[in-house]
């Protein structure tokens, strides 16, 4: 997020924050379970077709709309006689088989009656760090908003592993608001705004606008919220923005009832400021979307290459290789102390890499062929920590 203001320092005012919101073209808004359903669990049509409506009339004023939208899984309750969200991952996948269909069916439909085409998009993790992966996660998103379709966007459930999965789907809309270079991240929940507390209790209060780390001093983000439909939370929406603000992104929080007056550019729920530099866009998902699936243990001089000189990691830096991880996936580059310097898209197999440690790439071209002169983790797949 960006620098935060003192008690006595000027602070934007209202009228600079509906600026921000009306003047965005390019919108990415992400929507709950439990603003999507009823009290069992059950898409709730009346809440599908409001958020259809607002939503469509931002295309009708010429912006590009991408929703990120959660509740496969709870549309997929009721058709298989389950009386809440299940907890086991292999049914948690069969309720979202069966809900995504009739989830995206209710999209589809809603939209239609404002003449617009809807796009279904399922992410794993994998589409989005592994280089051609993420290049046609990008390119179908940019066609879809060319040929003025509204891409729905979703974890893919139903594939998803433990290992692979987002967690929630407001990390996955800031990063995809990241992906599509959006001008502004709305983050709709069953509450209004950011508060200090529950909302429901004597002395929380509302917050209008975070400018940094230090507006959210004190801030419980424990309590609020439905429970039962969803994986999120007010902490969820709380790193979201700071996923979406440390990428140059605006992003509002509000409640869904509210989305249209938000998205007027109506000082409702809370404002969150940019930081003002955007990195690049795949190493921003490269440190934010990934789990390391093992370590490699750099020597003094690799770590000053990796850091300090931007190099490429090359198999004579490293001292000692950890975990079972498969070329391409991502590694921590940690320390002598063990702890992470860099994440990195790896070019080996973890159990090829002990034979080539401390060995020059030359050496290893000369001894095993040409494959073998690469680096280890190239510095275009590196990102800083």
């Amino acid at each position: 997020m960006g620098t935060h203001r003192g008690a006595g320092e000027p602070t934007a005012q209202n009228g600079r924050v509906r600026a921000a919101v009306i003047q965005a073209r390019r919108i990415v808004v992400k929507i709950g379970s439990s603003s999507l359903t009823t009290a069992v669990g059950g898409l709730d049509d009346a809440r599908v077709e409001a958020l259809v409506d607002t939503l469509a009339a931002r295309a009708a004023a010429g912006c590009e709309v991408v929703l990120v939208s959660s509740g496969a899984i709870a549309a997929g309750l009721a058709p298989l006689r389950l009386a809440r969200r299940p907890r086991d991952l292999a049914t948690q996948q069969a309720a979202a088989s069966v809900g995504q269909g009739l989830l995206i069916g209710r999209y589809a439909a809603g939209f239609a009656r404002h003449r617009l085409t809807v796009g279904q998009v399922l992410l794993t993790v994998d589409d989005v760090t592994r280089r051609a992966h993420y290049r046609n996660a990008y390119r179908t998103l940019r066609k879809l908003l060319d040929l003025r379709a509204v891409p729905i966007v979703n974890e893919n459930d139903t594939v998803a592993t433990e290992e692979i999965r987002f967690g929630d789907n407001d990390r996955l809309a800031a990063l995809v608001a990241a992906l599509v270079d959006a001008d502004l991240l709305v983050l709709l929940s069953d509450v209004d705004a950011l508060w200090t507390g529950d909302p429901t209790q004597p002395g929380s209060t509302r917050i209008s606008e975070v400018h940094g780390e230090g507006d959210l001093a004190g801030v419980d983000v424990g309590g609020a919220g439905r429970a039962g439909v969803g994986t999120g939370g007010m902490v969820t929406k709380v790193e979201a923005a700071r996923i979406a603000t440390g990428f140059g992104i605006p992003v509002v929080l509000t409640a869904a009832p509210l989305a249209a007056g938000a998205l007027a550019g109506e000082p409702l729920g809370t404002f969150f400021h940019p930081s003002s530099r955007r990195p690049a866009a795949r190493l921003f998902w490269l440190a934010h979307a990934t789990a390391p699936r093992g370590r490699l243990h750099l020597d003094p001089g690799a770590v000053q290459a990796v850091v300090g000189r931007r190099k490429s990691l090359l198999p004579a830096g490293i001292t000692a290789v950890d975990g079972a991880f498969t070329a391409g996936d991502p590694v921590d580059l940690v320390d002598a102390d063990g702890a992470p310097v860099a994440r990195g898209l790896v070019n080996y197999d973890a159990v090829e890499l002990p034979g080539l440690l401390g060995r020059s790439t030359g050496e290893l071209a000369a001894a095993l062929g040409p494959a073998y002169e690469r680096e280890v983790v190239h510095r275009d797949d590196l990102v800083l920590l």
